[in-house]
């Protein structure tokens, strides 16, 4: 049985994009739900443990066929999936107990230069003026949202080690994504399946760290409902999203969606905390879109 929409959207690089980033942008929120619920690493834990499962009994067969391809690139598959998703997920929530959610929302508004940079550097993908105008629209966006629109705000910022840390972790992201646009011929689910497979195995001793150090946290029955959530939609839908993006229209133009993250972030937390919607909101929607149709519309008139 055939899908007409489904298939007018799978090959939608903008629609799939910034459903990829909304439900990243819902993950932010569940995150914050999770909070003494269950301990970090053992969320990361579970949630790639969940997908694992997820993929194989959808796609398994698919996966044990797609092998032979895979076997040739298992060192690529660790470090994009072993460090790429994992170790981003990680460095997250560690650096989130030393910093604002201020500070995460700008540093990991450096994930579209970052990734622009590395496809410039790796693949030669070249980048116009138009296109940089649109990349400092985003991040303009980005600021306002994080600062609430407040140049008062932005000068009490201030930077720690857990900054660093988110830094660090959004290179490690930059990375994935600048690496997906030389995946091996498989479908998305597949490699999705393979890269879950690699970030489950590196969350094993990441947990057994955490509850030597810190202690483990073991999710009830609300834990459960987030981990379950942010396995299925940020970890399954989202990713399976951004890399058939990828496949769309290259990891540069696709990572300037990563601006939205923030955006959604903190519509939904509107929506399910009962924030309060302000105009610093609406114009970082605004100056956030804005940058993204510049860039794209550039894009589309090189090609």
């Amino acid at each position: 049985m055939s899908f007409p929409l489904f298939s007018r959207i799978y090959d939608n690089a903008p629609i799939l994009l910034c459903l990829a980033t909304f439900g990243w942008g819902s993950n932010a929120v569940a995150s914050r739900l999770a909070v003494d619920e269950v301990s970090p690493m053992m969320l990361i834990f579970l949630r790639w443990g969940l997908v694992v499962i997820i993929v194989f009994a959808l796609h398994g067969r698919e996966m044990i066929k797609g092998w032979p391809i895979i076997r040739k690139r298992l060192k690529w598959i660790l470090l994009m999936g072993g460090f790429g998703l994992s170790m981003f997920n990680a460095l997250f929530y560690i650096a989130a107990h030393s910093t604002t959610a201020v500070n995460l929302g700008i540093i990991q508004s450096t994930l579209p230069g970052m990734i622009i940079l590395g496809s410039f550097l790796i693949f030669g993908t070249r980048i116009n003026r138009p296109q940089v105008m649109g990349l400092i629209l985003t991040f303009i966006g980005v600021v306002v949202m994080v600062s609430k629109g407040s140049i008062e705000n932005l000068m009490l910022l201030t930077f720690n080690n857990g900054d660093f840390l988110m830094l660090f972790g959004c290179l490690f992201y930059a990375a994935y994504a600048v690496g997906l646009k030389n995946r091996p011929k498989v479908s998305g689910l597949v490699m999705l399946g393979y890269f879950s497979v690699a970030a489950f195995l590196m969350t094993i001793p990441l947990m057994a760290i955490e509850g030597a150090v810190y202690g483990t946290i073991m999710p009830e029955p609300k834990g459960w409902l987030i981990i379950i959530y942010i396995a299925i939609v940020p970890s399954f839908i989202s990713q399976i999203f951004f890399m058939r993006g990828v496949d769309l229209i290259g990891s540069g133009s696709a990572g300037l969606y990563a601006n939205l993250v923030p955006v959604f972030s903190a519509i939904i937390a509107v929506v399910m905390l009962g924030e309060v919607f302000a105009i610093f909101h609406f114009s970082s929607m605004i100056f956030v879109f804005g940058g993204i149709a510049l860039f794209e519309y550039q894009n589309k008139k090189k090609t």
